[in-house]
């Protein structure tokens, strides 16, 4: 149980609504979310913004984000019950479940490369607004992903590789007889009551005016995004491919959901175990210290777990710089980011329109706030 004494500092927790509504007021972003709570089910949010960029829609109770990256643990989270179940262990080799994939000097790729980033494959493909212009289907994506070479043998790198989670939605595919998105809807989604989320849009939202669809937030596009209508952030492409590395529409309070499940060792609402124990712990330790063909500095100072980014010490991006040693989380790309830290037991999501990469401007100073609120 998180500690009784731990109490939301009003004053520092007013500064992070400012902060964020002058934001929104100066168009440095047109929608911010932010969410914090604790194990026990403690929560306090503010937002503000619009739906769409053009500022004419205020933003409905519970918007729904493209949260980009935040994707890739959920994912993980999911192989992770395959591996609890027996079906699978982080030694497994890809190129034994898909010899095609061990071309190109890919023979030694493991699970965990794939969950640790430490594969060496690629985060975009060389040709992926290529694929993302022609609306390709994760197949296609898997499939040159098997084409590709790697930056640097299997384990003796790190690189973010959002490549290696379409390799891994296509091994939940294999073991379970069901598409990435059929498999984490029913074993995680919907278990934990996560209604508002979905891994790809379903075609009836696009059929129905009162359907979610209106509720998701527009993204801020980049140059190069604008310029693609029919296949960016925004596009019905890409909110129904769901991305296994990107793709995945949600809510705050969904996923206070899931952090809530994962600092109570793994259980829901109504008692039902999604994780053990050992998983949940494996998961957010680092898995980078024991590979002892990484760089020291990679094991030391960027450590990952299986597919949840740890805290990175003298690393503002992002998470910021007042979270504790064990706390976990993501990005993502759009402008988003969720943290938990299991030694006070407290959780933060923050959702914006604002794209971040490289430095999480606004996430890391929101994160900063929010931390320094706890006490």
């Amino acid at each position: 149980m998180v500690d009784a004494s731990l109490t939301l500092n009003e004053d520092r927790w007013q500064w992070a609504q400012k902060l964020a509504r002058r934001w929104v007021s100066e168009g440095q972003a047109t929608a911010i979310t932010c969410l914090t709570g604790t194990v026990d089910g403690f929560t306090a949010s503010f937002q503000d913004g619009t739906h769409d960029c053009a500022g004419t829609v205020p933003l409905s109770e519970h918007p729904l984000y493209l949260v980009a990256s935040i994707t890739k643990p959920i994912v993980a989270m999911a192989v992770l019950q395959l591996v609890e179940q027996g079906e699978l262990t982080l030694g497994d080799r890809i190129s034994d479940l898909f010899p095609q994939f061990g071309q190109q000097g890919k023979y030694g790729v493991e699970l965990r490369h794939l969950l640790t980033h430490t594969s060496g494959l690629p985060d975009m493909l060389p040709n992926n607004n290529d694929l993302r212009a022609a609306n390709a289907d994760l197949s296609e994506f898997f499939a040159e992903t098997c084409r590709q070479p790697l930056a640097f043998p299997a384990g003796r790198g790190v690189q973010y590789q959002s490549m290696g989670f379409v390799v891994l939605a296509e091994i939940i595919a294999k073991v379970t007889g069901r598409s990435c998105a059929e498999y984490v809807q029913d074993a995680i989604l919907r278990p934990l009551e996560m209604t508002q989320t979905v891994l790809g849009a379903p075609d009836h939202w696009f059929d129905d005016a009162t359907s979610p669809l209106q509720q998701v937030v527009e993204v801020r596009l980049t140059p190069q995004q604008s310029a693609a209508s029919h296949w960016n952030w925004n596009s019905r492409y890409w909110r129904q491919l769901g991305a296994p590395w990107g793709g995945l529409l949600t809510t705050a309070d969904d996923l206070a959901r899931l952090s809530r499940c994962l600092l109570s060792d793994g259980c829901t609402y109504r008692g039902e175990r999604l994780w053990s124990t050992a998983t949940i712990e494996a998961a957010t330790r680092n898995q980078l210290e024991p590979l002892r063909d990484l760089p020291e500095t990679d094991r030391r100072c960027r450590p990952w777990g299986l597919g949840w980014r740890l805290n990175w010490p003298a690393h503002s991006a992002n998470f910021g710089d007042l979270l504790g040693p064990r706390t976990y989380g993501h990005w993502g790309a759009t402008g988003t980011l969720l943290w938990i830290d299991p030694d006070r037991q407290i959780f933060t999501v923050i959702l914006s329109s604002q794209p971040q990469e490289p430095t999480g401007h606004f996430l890391a100073r929101l994160s900063n706030i929010v931390a320094a609120s706890w006490e």
